[in-house]
């Protein structure tokens, strides 16, 4: 089989859609202010950023800062069934607002249509569950973006990132010739780590997720300073997951991808 590309398997929030990853990160402030009374910062909320929604509200819960004030204010450590009710309050909201911030991230367009004319296979992962997602595809589709496959964080039954399985399936949906001729692209670390459980090539996205939390206004308005080293510390944390290359948004991933096809015609594997 010839050693080239078949496939870029992007995430969502922070990689394609919604600079800075807005959607999600406040509305889990929301949700717990909103069925327990409890306040989360944003920063916080950040925090486990590319978990499956449920995993995430859960890791939170584990967080020892955040789990001493839980105790203090209920007397208890946080349950499944406080999990749930903080999920469930999540939802609704999640799907009333992703609208809002369902915008493409500059760039992302043209280079997805660049590995569509070179012959590769659109897939993506996401911790959106399906109700959500079903509405940003929706959104997205109407700016031009359609992915050949979208794989939910509720969607398998063996569970979500940092585990291989999202990714995988996408290769399955593909029918990808070899796991080594994929690559993932993902803003935070559990996504990174997706990719490389996987198997795959990855690449991580520095300046427009999550870990930065930067509007596009503010990434554009920051000094070369301040994205050297935003671009600095978000890039370590990819790194230590697992990153292969490293971006500042998708607008630059073609030329990462060019150096990954060089290491793959070497004989490379991820």
């Amino acid at each position: 089989m010839q050693a080239k590309l078949e496939a870029v398997i992007f995430d969502w929030a922070g990689t394609i859609v919604d600079f800075g990853s807005f959607a999600p990160t406040q509305i889990f402030v929301d949700a717990f202010r909103l069925a327990f009374g409890f306040e989360l910062s944003l920063e916080e909320a950040r925090a486990p950023m590319g978990l499956g929604k449920w995993q995430h509200i859960e890791a939170l819960g584990r967080d020892p800062q955040i789990a001493q004030r839980w105790r203090a204010q209920f007397g208890r450590a946080m349950s499944n069934e406080d999990i749930d009710h903080i999920y469930q309050t999540f939802l609704p909201l999640q799907a009333e607002r992703v609208a809002a911030h369902a915008d493409l991230i500059p760039g992302a367009l043209e280079v997805v249509d660049n590995l569509r004319r070179r012959g590769l296979k659109i897939g993506s992962t996401t911790g959106y569950p399906r109700q959500v997602m079903e509405k940003l595809c929706q959104l997205a589709a109407a700016n031009g973006y359609a992915p050949d496959c979208v794989v939910c964080a509720d969607d398998l039954p063996a569970g979500s990132r940092p585990g291989p399985w999202m990714a995988l399936q996408c290769v399955q949906n593909l029918a990808i010739g070899a796991v080594s001729h994929c690559v993932k692209v993902d803003d935070t670390a559990p996504g990174i780590a997706e990719g490389r459980n996987a198997g795959m090539w990855t690449v991580g996205v520095t300046l427009s997720g999550s870990p930065a939390g930067w509007t596009l206004q503010d990434f554009r308005a920051a000094l070369p300073q301040a994205q050297a080293r935003m671009r600095a510390q978000v890039g370590a944390q990819l790194r230590a997951a697992g990153a292969h290359e490293l971006i500042d948004t998708v607008a630059d991933l073609l030329p990462a991808l060019a150096r990954i096809e060089q290491r793959l015609a070497a004989g490379e594997r991820p």
